[in-house]
């Protein structure tokens, strides 16, 4: 399965942005469900002022719970819970 251009270019972003020291941690609200996210964001500057441009959130929780993992057999798959386990 293959990672879209733009994720690959958000992703050098947020690396370029920690290796400058230009990442934030900050308390939003989900847009949909009002719940308190935690959002990942690179700072950057415009005529002075801080811009903060939101990469994603942090797992809230076990974040092993949060994901399903690509499955190394299956190139367009993903691994799935056994039966019983959480999805």
């Amino acid at each position: 399965m293959s990672i879209p251009s733009y994720a690959r270019t958000n992703f050098q972003t947020l690396l370029r942005a920690a290796g400058d020291g230009n990442l934030a941690l900050m308390e939003c609200l989900d847009a949909v469900t009002g719940s308190p996210r935690y959002v990942i964001c690179a700072v950057g500057r415009d005529d002075g002022d801080y811009v903060f441009t939101p990469f994603g959130h942090l797992a809230d929780g076990n974040p092993y719970d949060a994901y399903l993992p690509p499955d190394p057999d299956d190139p367009e798959g993903f691994l799935r819970p056994e039966s019983g386990e959480a999805p």
